[in-house]
């Protein structure tokens, strides 16, 4: 289920979903919905979105979030732990293999409730697709196959060639080039839909920009970004 809560930071908001749901931080997702800075006529807020881990989503509001945490993680034993680990490796290259591509699979890390998997091929830009779309789905596949297996709660987040890292590295100069552009013409600017954790990083990205604000627009999973220009008051 989803719910929205508001408060004058990102911490504030969320410490008022976690109090409110009674559930743990690492229990549900956020998403930035909309920010306002501090000014003389208006007080500043962030609105945020909350995905409990309960959605019943196979892993959509997992997307992506495999750059969270590369600063903490180890490097893993590449071969599969247990009959969970070597069905879900055996699933993922059988899709790919079927779709017509060689691919090697293997284990990149492991933490608690997340599971990240390698695919190693000579076809990884079909693999990975515009904008991370083949890829995506891939990771929607193995996480719904993660649930009949039993392990609903393991989130399976897989990767090629380092995308998910340099995604991000693109997504960040994205958005300080996209606020430049709005600070020179003081026109706003909507991006390309984006999925939840994507829009999550344009937001946090600019929080910090005094004349800059961005908001969340349109439905579904995939919605757009918006930065405007709101000048410093």
């Amino acid at each position: 289920m989803t719910y929205e809560f508001e408060g004058k930071t990102e911490k504030e908001a969320i410490e008022m979903a976690v109090n409110e749901l009674g559930l743990e931080r690492d229990q549900f997702d956020v998403e930035i919905l909309e920010t306002q800075k501090n000014s003389i006529f208006k007080k500043g807020y962030v609105k945020i979105r909350v995905h409990t881990l309960d959605d019943n989503d196979n892993g959509s509001n997992w997307v992506n979030e495999a750059s969270e945490e590369k600063h903490s993680r180890l490097v893993a034993d590449p071969l599969p732990q247990g009959e969970f680990e070597q069905k879900l490796i055996e699933f993922i290259k059988t899709v790919v293999e079927k779709m017509g591509y060689d691919v090697k699979v293997e284990v990149s890390y492991r933490e608690e409730k997340k599971l990240g998997i390698r695919l190693d091929s000579s076809y990884s830009s079909i693999l990975i697709g515009r904008k991370g779309k083949n890829l995506d789905a891939l990771q929607l596949l193995a996480n719904i196959y993660a649930g009949r297996l039993g392990h609903e709660e393991v989130r399976v987040i897989l990767d090629t060639e380092n995308y998910r890292i340099r995604r991000e590295e693109t997504l960040v100069r994205l958005a300080y080039t996209t606020a430049d552009k709005v600070r020179q013409s003081h026109n706003s600017i909507l991006l390309e839909p984006m999925n939840p954790f994507e829009r999550r990083l344009i937001h946090t990205t600019l929080n910090d920009i005094p004349d800059v604000e961005t908001k969340s627009e349109g439905e579904g999973v995939f919605k757009q970004v918006r930065v405007l220009y709101k000048g410093i008051r």
